[in-house]
This record gives structure tokens, C-alpha cells and sequence, in this order.
């Protein structure tokens, strides 16, 4: 099996992807040249090691989103105080989405900015949440409300963290992975494992190198996630993030139709690829209530010219603001949520 190494290109903030089988083995080589010593952020339940010469310790977060949070920060940080991390140490983020988003964040905010290397061991934290320095936390008002801009010094995708990945973690995965599809059109399902990831993560840092705020094009890869981030806020995180994903984007795809910007194939592609491909669920529970939903959807960090959402379209997957709540009941009505 092939390793792959992908750049995201930020200028003098540029730093290596590598995806394949052992590369977290290499950690050391990635670490700054100034640490001496690292604090490794993790979870309880991730069995996967990593070893280091240099002293370091161990800080373990909560599992669930519920952990996400300000609070989880604060107690990092006095980890971070105890051991003596300087600005000149490292971090190194071993977990999901979760936790490579909170131990990025802590990382940003320690001493205004220290290094933090990122160890995805899902797939959903290694095609999309490990990759592109956005980091941060939720709170009450909605999901990673509070964050920073910071990027890692390295990302390695061991795949081998992947065997032990539960089923329900893996559709996560899927759910990012399917977004790619319409990103960029590329058949992922015909790539092995290691290719697929690589190729996901090579379009991420294309999008990423050319708007790395997220001031324009970037949002783009929020495709699905509007509705997702609802769903997911709606059922206490009981709906994955991925299965919401999934979901998310069928209903952006039925939204597009609504207002003419796909035809009925690209929307039977939508399905194609996330329910027959994927295996991925595509309907919305019965327990939500649509009008909850969007309220929810208001609060979407994009929403800032009314309720806006990533859409396909003749020029591709492209922001779309202001959209009338009619057009959100037709989609609504679409995919038959009472």
C-alpha cells in the first residue's frame, strides 16, 4: 500500500499531510525543532499509541459532544500550566473530529500559540476535520461558535488507527467522504482505501490554500453541514455528524431542485452516491420538527444575509443566500418530514 504526502500551501504556514499505513510512527520528524518537551490530547477509548523520546504527558478529554466545550478547555489548559508547556513545546492531537478541533483550539490559545501536531485516528478526522486549521468548541447557541484559525505543523493519517474504528464511525467517515463527490466529480469509490483519503484531503487543501478563512470558496466544504449541524443540535448528538451530513446533503440537493438549480438527474446522483454507494441513510426521523429545524438553521455561521446554504448548481457547489422558507418547505415536503 502506497503512503502519500499532500502540502497545504499557506506560504511560510505550509505543512505535509501524510496519508498510509504507520506514518504516525514518524511523529518526531514533525515536531518543531524548538520542543522540548509535548502534551498529547487524546481520549480514553482511542487505542492507539504513540511514542515519544522527549517528556511528555498525557491529558485525556471526555467522550461526546457535551465535552466540546469552554470548560474542557480551561482544564487542558491548567494541564498545559502544570507540566510547564511553553510556547516553544508542542502539542500533539491523537482523536476524532473532537478531539483534533479541541486540542488545535487549546493549542491556539495556549501562550497566544503553540505548535500542534494532529493525529487523526477516524475517518471523518482524516478527510476533513484534522485538515485546514479550523478549530474550536461549541456552546449553548450553537457548534464551534468559539474557535481560532491555526495551523498544525503536521497531519498524519495512519490508516492502521482505522481497523479498530467502530462501524458507526466509519459511516461517519463515509458521510465527508461522499461530499467530495460533489466537489470535485472524482469517482473516490474506485480508489483503495489510502487513495480515497489522499485524494479527499488533496482537494480539502486545494480549497483551503485558496481561502483559508473562509472568506469565500472555502465554505464550500461545508456542503450538507447547515442542515446537519440542526439535526445534529436538535437530537442532543444522538445523529452522528457524519449520518447528519449524509442527510444534510440530500435536503441541500432537494432545496437545489426547488429552485431550479439542478435537474431530476443530478438529484437522483445525490442519492446514488450517499443511500446506494455509501450506504448512508437519507431520511429525515419523523421526531424532528421542520420549523425547529429552522430556527436552528439561522444560526448558521454562513447565515449572514438570511437563511443561507451551500447548493449545487450549473457552476457547481456554490453559497446561496437569502433563500425563502418556501423553497426550505418544498425540500421539507421533498424528502416527507411532517
Amino acid at each position: 500500500m502506497t503512503n502519500h504526502k499532500i502540502t497545504v500551501s499557506l506560504a511560510d504556514r505550509s505543512y505535509p499531510v501524510l496519508v498510509g499505513s504507520g506514518v504516525a510512527k514518524d511523529v518526531e520528524k514533525f515536531l518543531p525543532i524548538t520542543a522540548k518537551r509535548a502534551v498529547i490530547v487524546t481520549q480514553e477509548n482511542i487505542p492507539f499509541e504513540i511514542k515519544l523520546s522527549l517528556p511528555h504527558t498525557t491529558v485525556l478529554i471526555g467522550n461526546g459532544e457535551q465535552f466540546k466545550s469552554l470548560q474542557t478547555i480551561d482544564i487542558i489548559s491548567q494541564q498545559f500550566a502544570k507540566f510547564g508547556l511553553t510556547r516553544s513545546d508542542v502539542v500533539i492531537g491523537v482523536g476524532g473530529g473532537m478531539v483534533t478541533d479541541v486540542a488545535g483550539f487549546a493549542a491556539a490559545s495556549w501562550h497566544r500559540g503553540t505548535a500542534v501536531v494532529q493525529i487523526p485516528t477516524t475517518l471523518v478526522g482524516m478527510v476533513d476535520a484534522a485538515i485546514g486549521g479550523k478549530t474550536g468548541v461549541n456552546i449553548a447557541q450553537g457548534k464551534n461558535l468559539v474557535g481560532a484559525f491555526w495551523q498544525p505543523s503536521a497531519v498524519l493519517c495512519d490508516i492502521d488507527a482505522l481497523k479498530t474504528l467502530p462501524d458507526r464511525e466509519t459511516r461517519c467517515g463515509l458521510g465527508e467522504v461522499a461530499k467530495y463527490h460533489f466537489l470535485a466529480g472524482d469517482d473516490l469509490l474506485a480508489l483503495e482505501l489510502s487513495a480515497r483519503i489522499a485524494r479527499c484531503v488533496e482537494i480539502k487543501a486545494t480549497i483551503v490554500s485558496a481561502d483559508e478563512r473562509e472568506q469565500g470558496g472555502r465554505a464550500v466544504l461545508n456542503y450538507g453541514h447547515t442542515l446537519a449541524h440542526a439535526l445534529e443540535r436538535s437530537s442532543d448528538f444522538a445523529l452522528a455528524h457524519g449520518e447528519a451530513v449524509a442527510i444534510g446533503m440530500i435536503f441541500a440537493a432537494h432545496l437545489a431542485h426547488s429552485l431550479q438549480r439542478i435537474d431530476d438527474a443530478r438529484l437522483a446522483y445525490h442519492y446514488k452516491v450517499i443511500r446506494d454507494s455509501y450506504g448512508l441513510g437519507v431520511s429525515i426521523p419523523d421526531k424532528f420538527d421542520r420549523r425547529a429545524l429552522i430556527d436552528l438553521m439561522r444560526l448558521d455561521k454562513k447565515a449572514i444575509d438570511g437563511l443561507t446554504f451551500v447548493l449545487d448548481g450549473t457552476n457547481g457547489v456554490e453559497i446561496v443566500s437569502d433563500i425563502g422558507e418556501k423553497y426550505l418547505d418544498q425540500a421539507f415536503d421533498a424528502m416527507q418530514l411532517p
